[in-house]
Parts: structure tokens; C-alpha cells; sequence
């Protein structure tokens, strides 16, 4: 039920009487949904331009269209649509001499890189290749890229992976046949193909150079990752990437490598790491002589620590960076002198800005508060994406100091003005093993006027994981703040950003220590803040969330109402339906036949005998990690006994619900369901 990916959906509508005044006009799913999402900024090389992505919703056509944006980084020239064209455009970056912003697009039917001058104008088509592009990276000379595109391994060239293609097409076959896993991932089948990594030349826009040739799945890797996963030297001649053994052990293990290759398409990947855990984003350093590489120590385990290593290129020597550090890196960008790497980090309820100095590996906070990630350089200030509860993102400005925070780019500012946010505060409380833990409460919308309010009681997924200042497009708290809720969410064991020892304290304790957090910081709010309904109270979670909803149900009937979303309800049997099985292995401690008891220890299926709390079901049926008949199947047990229950199945939807016309109903249909049980 593994989920570093797992935070899943909810936002939405109306007013209730008592909860809230009636003037009130909070922010509801339609609100969400028209808010413009900010992306991917990339800075000019002189510094004084950014280009990035904006989504917006078309609800229509059930779908974000992206476009490329541009600013001044001084905030001189207010932001800009840069492209209009109806098909998304998307990771713009700039050529070396600032004249061209390229960017990913799929107009055309065909995804391909295109550019356009940034003062505007008609975008013209760069590559021109035979087949869908899934990313790019610029040489440093801007006349070649480096291009990931589906292949089947064993082609002998891109037109021979085509014709297989056009033959699998037209077989009027469908079957599907495996010889070892993983035969299906996160929501899609394997087909066979891999991702390999070609050069590009300008002077031939048809054809590319494959740089990973040959690889199928007996050969020792195959390219993993997006392009963040490929780093090119300054001189443009070797290409480091991310890459992971091939073969049916990758459902069970999880060690990447960085690999490096020559772009010239001679010679074979050589091995970069040695480390036994994941591999991640290597980086050059502006000198060359470090390659910088997010890492995690421990194999099998996918929420470990991500310290930054610091490979020495002439020796292949390691030196971890971040050793003491007790965060996890979140990403990776040097300062022009190479003397710093700025990154980001989950940090006690916001996701920080922080630098790393590279002599020392020592720490220190550049922003703190807020969501803060996607950090650049631009002159001499830092630019990043930064968003909280009551703002989507945009793009802020600040010294490498920490000193003069400017916001950049104010595409949402009228949206956000019309809406009356729910006020909040972080709070604190011993819980479990005598630990102190941290929650947010948020007052409905409007604020509290006499009375009390009902409770939305919000538990994150994971189950390391984090619910904080940060606005989420599927868990946002001040949906239901709009709704007329009082909003709780709190970071029980197992959560990030309180060091790893916190985040390691779930593993084998699903329903101990997170359970007896979630208890306790609900009753510290209850009486921290007498405005909070105990007698209204509701609980909601996706993911590990929507296991510990299951748990819930069997351990208290204290809530009036429950909704559980992609929740597992059999911890034996799930590990036998996910796809990922190094989650559950690591998390109970081995395979089920070997070691059961960390399977039953809490299992919410042996709890079924005491549910009768009223309980909404939602589940996915492209939801291949906590799979749909945990959702049917915790809905055929709650019809059974009698307890009061609905059950809502989305056929074209994973683990997350990211249609806009599936997000309100799903948005309409929870809040209806907190508000049929709350009503006085």
C-alpha cells in the first residue's frame, strides 16, 4: 500500500448553518479547480528571466492544459502566456545564448521539443523524430539534446522498435503474457519496452543515436527515471543517468545506480555508485569535479533518509555530504561557485528551503515556512515554487541569506482575494512513546461564530508522509473549512520531516504508535480548541490513510461518519495484489509465508466484527499498488453487517482521483456524506 506517491484526493462546496456565518464564501472544488498551478521554472543564463509551466483545468475536456509562462526576475514585467496553442507545452529550459526557450509539446499528435523566442512570436518544431519523445535535455552547446524515448530492447534501431509497434497494433491478439514481474505498475501493464536515452543532432532532426543500446531484461540495467534522472558535463561529453537492474527482483528491491556513459554513442554505461539503496538526480558540479547524487542507504526501504553524496569523478570516491543532517533531500541545485547546494526538505510540518555547505555538509534554513521546493538560481538571488494552505503555487524571490522573500509571479491573486480562507494554527502534544508530535487545526471559513463546528478529522497517506502547510489539489483542508468544518490533520509516527528515527517508528507498528498519536492529537484539539464539536466528529483517509480508517472502524466509534479511499483491507492479501512488494516486506518485516504475524499484528480485516460506524468507499480501478477489491470488498463486509455504507468505483482512475469531473463528484459526494451525518 506503499505510498511516497500516496497522498490521494479530496476538496470541495456549500455552507452548513451552524458551522459558519452566512456571509462566508470559502473555497470550494469549482474554486480548486480554477486555480492556475505553477510549474517547473527555468531561469535565463543571464539570470534575469524565468520561463515556466502554468496548468490550467479545462473542465470541458476533463483534463490540465499546460503553457509555457515567462517573468522578469526582478518583477519589472509581470508574468505572461509565452504559448497558447491548445495541446500542452511543457519543462521549458533555455538555450546557452538566451535567445530560444524550449519546452516539450504535443501538438501535432506527436510529442517533440519545440522553441520560441522569448519576446514571443510562432513556435517552431525542433525535432522531428518518428516517435513520442518523453523528455529532453539541451547539450551545452544547444545544437544537440539528449532524448528518452519507449523502445522495445531488443529493436536493432528505432524504426525496427516502430515496426513492432505497428505489428502488436494491428494483431487482433490481446493478450498479455509474463515471465516475471513486475507485469503491471502504479496504473498501466508492462508492455516489454524500456526508456532509452538517445543524442539528437540539429543537422539531422529525423534521427537520433542510441546511447543505451541492446538493453532488454536480462542485460544489467535499463534507463529509470524522468529526465531530472540525467545530468550532462559542461563540455557536453558524458552523460550521467539513473538506472536499475533489470529482471523480476525489481519488484522486491529497490537499488538504483548513476551511471556514465559517452554521448557519442561509442562505449558502454560504466557504473558510477555503489551505494545499496536508491540513487537519485546526479548533478554535476559547476566545476565538474563532484557529481552530487540524492542516495538512500538501506535497500528495500523507499522512505529512508535521502542524504546528498558527493562523487569525486577522477576517483569515484563517495563522501555523503549530509551525514548529520536528520532531513531528506528533496532535490539538488548548485551555486555558481560550487561552494553550496541549495535543496528542500519536509521539516516539522512545511516542506524548507535549506543550504548545504560543501566544505562542511552543515545545514541552514533559507526559508522555512510554507511549501518551498523547485529552487533556482538567478543572479544573485534564489528563485523557487512556493505555496501554503490559503495559496497555490507561485514564484517568490529571496537572498541566499534568507533575507528580502519577494513573491514573483501573482497569477492567482484575484481568485485567492474572493475567497474567505479558514485561519489555522499548528499545535504540538505528547503522544505516543512520550514523544512530542505535531497537528494543524483550521477554523472554518469566516471563522467561529458562537456554537460549535463539526470536525473534519484528515489522515495522511504513506504512510511517511506529511500533512502541513501546503496547498494540496486533493487533500485540501480548506474544502471542508469552506464547507463549514473545523479541519484537523495531524503527523503521527511515521511522518516526515521529525528526523528519521520518527519516520522509521511506523515500520511494524502500523496500528500502534500512529493510531494512538492520531487518539491523542484529536483529543489535544478538542480541548485546545472548544470551538471543535466532539459530539460532530468525521474521519477521512486515502492510501495508509484508508487502512487506518478500516482500523478505526474496529478500534472506536467515536466519528459519526467515515470515508475510506483506496484503503487496504486485508494487509495478508494485499501484499499478494500490489505490484511493489518491497513496501510491504520492508513495512511487516518479510514475506507473508515467512513471517505472517507481521501481516495480522494489525490487520483492520479481524476487526470487521466490531464496525458499525457509516462509511463512504471510494476506490480506483486503475489503482494497481492498493488494489479496487480492497475497496469492494471493505464495502461487501460493511453491507453485510448492516452498518450504513456507499460505495463509489472510478473505472479511468488510479490511486489518485485527477480528472476534474471525477474530482467534483468525488469532492460533492464526500462532503455530502460528512454533511448527511453531522446535520444537528
Amino acid at each position: 500500500m506503499q505510498l511516497r506517491h500516496s497522498w490521494s484526493a479530496l476538496v470541495a462546496g456549500v455552507a452548513i448553518a451552524l458551522a459558519t456565518p452566512a456571509h462566508a464564501k470559502g473555497l470550494t472544488v469549482d474554486d480548486m479547480l480554477a486555480m492556475q498551478r505553477v510549474s517547473d521554472p527555468a531561469v535565463s543564463p543571464d539570470g534575469r528571466w524565468v520561463a515556466f509551466s502554468v496548468r490550467d483545468t479545462d473542465y470541458e475536456a476533463n483534463r490540465g492544459r499546460f503553457d509555457i509562462w515567462i517573468a522578469s526576475v526582478d518583477g519589472t514585467t509581470p508574468a505572461r502566456r509565452l504559448t497558447t496553442h491548445p495541446d500542452n507545452d511543457t519543462e521549458p529550459s533555455w538555450s546557452r545564448d538566451g535567445k530560444w526557450v524550449y519546452f516539450m509539446s504535443s501538438r501535432g499528435g506527436s510529442s517533440q521539443v519545440w522553441r520560441i523566442a522569448p519576446s514571443g512570436g510562432e513556435a517552431e518544431q525542433v525535432t522531428k523524430v518518428p516517435a513520442d519523445l518523453n523528455g529532453y535535455k539541451l547539450f551545452p552547446d544547444g545544437k544537440k539534446l539528449i532524448v528518452a524515448i519507449d523502445v522495445w530492447p531488443d529493436a536493432k534501431s528505432l524504426a525496427d522498435s516502430n515496426k513492432r509497434d505497428e505489428e502488436k497494433a494491428r494483431s487482433k491478439v490481446k493478450a498479455r503474457v509474463y515471465d516475471q514481474l513486475l507485469f503491471r505498475h502504479w496504473d498501466q501493464w508492462e508492455d516489454g519496452k524500456y526508456s532509452h536515452l538517445f543524442a539528437w543532432d540539429e543537422a539531422k532532426p529525423a534521427d537520433v543515436v542510441d546511447l543505451t543500446p541492446g538493453q532488454t531484461t536480462d542485460s544489467p540495467t535499463h534507463p529509470f527515471g524522468g529526465m531530472d534522472e540525467v545530468a550532462l558535463s559542461a563540455d557536453g561529453r558524458t552523460m550521467a543517468f539513473v538506472a536499475r537492474a533489470s529482471g523480476r527482483e525489481n519488484a522486491w528491491k529497490t537499488n538504483t545506480e548513476v551511471f556514465l556513459t559517452s554521448t557519442d554513442g561509442r562505449g558502454r554505461p560504466a557504473v558510477l555508485t555503489t551505494n545499496p539503496g536508491y540513487d537519485f538526480e546526479p548533478s554535476y558540479s559547476p566545476d565538474g569535479r563532484w557529481i552530487a547524487v540524492r542516495m538512500m542507504s538501506r535497500p528495500g526501504f523507499e522512505a529512508d533518509r535521502e542524504k546528498i553524496g558527493l562523487y569525486d569523478v577522477a576517483t569515484r570516491k563517495l563522501r555523503v555530504l549530509t551525514e548529520a543532517w536528520d532531513r531528506s533531500a528533496g532535490e539538488i541545485r548548485w551555486s555558481a561557485d560550487g561552494r553550496t547546494i541549495y535543496t528542500s526538505a519536509d521539516n516539522v510540518g512545511n516542506h524548507s528551503l535549506f543550504a548545504i555547505d560543501v566544505a562542511t555538509g552543515k545545514a541552514r534554513v533559507v526559508v522555512d515556512k510554507g511549501t518551498n521546493n523547485s529552487v533556482r538560481i538567478a543572479g544573485d538571488r534564489l528563485l523557487f515554487v512556493r505555496d501554503t494552505l490559503r495559496s497555490p503555487a507561485e514564484l517568490y524571490t529571496v537572498r541566499p541569506d534568507g533575507s528580502d522573500l519577494r513573491q514573483l509571479t501573482r497569477i492567482n491573486d484575484e481568485r485567492v482575494k474572493k475567497i474567505e480562507w479558514g485561519e489555522y494554527e499548528q499545535f504540538s502534544f505528547k503522544g505516543a512513546k512520550g514523544d512530542t508530535v505535531y497537528g494543524y487545526a483550521m477554523k472554518p471559513a469566516g471563522g467561529v461564530r458562537g456554537g460549535k463546528v463539526p470536525v473534519a478529522f484528515l489522515i495522511h497517506g504513506g504512510p511517511q508522509g506529511s500533512f502541513g502547510d501546503h496547498f494540496h489539489y486533493r487533500w485540501n483542508p480548506e474544502v471542508y473549512a469552506g464547507r463549514g468544518y473545523g479541519v484537523v490533520f495531524i503527523d503521527f509516527h511515521g511522518s516526515t520531516g521529525y528526523g528519521q528515527a520518527f519516520t522509521d517508528a511506523i515500520t511494524g507498528d502500523w496500528g500502534g504508535a500512529p493510531y494512538e498519536d492520531l487518539m491523542l492529537g484529536l483529543d489535544h484539539a478538542l480541548e485546545k480548541f472548544p470551538w471543535l464539536d466532539k459530539t460532530r466528529m468525521t474521519a477521512l483517509g486515502a492510501s495508509y490513510g484508508g487502512f487506518m480508517i478500516n482500523w478505526i472502524n474496529g478500534k472506536t466509534d467515536r466519528f459519526k461518519a467515515l470515508v475510506c479511499h483506496d484503503g487496504n483491507l486485508d494487509e495478508r492479501m494485499a501484499y499478494y495484489d500490489t505490484e511493489e512488494l518491497w513496501f510491504p516486506e520492508w513495512e511487516h518485516g518479510s514475506v507473508p509465508w515467512e513471517k505472517p504475524d507481521g501481516y495480522v499484528k494489525h490487520n483492520p480485516i479481524d476487526l470487521v466484527k466490531n464496525w458499525k460506524t457509516p462509511t463512504l468507499v471510494i476506490h480506483g480501478g486503475l489503482d494497481y499498488r492498493v488494489v479496487d477489491t480492497h475497496g469492494m470488498s471493505t464495502f461487501t463486509a460493511l453491507q453485510r453487517k448492516g452498518v450504513p455504507s456507499r460505495f463509489i468505483h472510478f473505472p479511468d482512475e488510479n490511486h489518485w482521483v485527477l480528472k476534474p469531473q471525477n474530482s467534483k463528484l468525488w469532492h460533492d459526494e464526500v462532503l455530502g456524506w460528512l454533511d448527511k451525518w453531522t446535520k444537528r
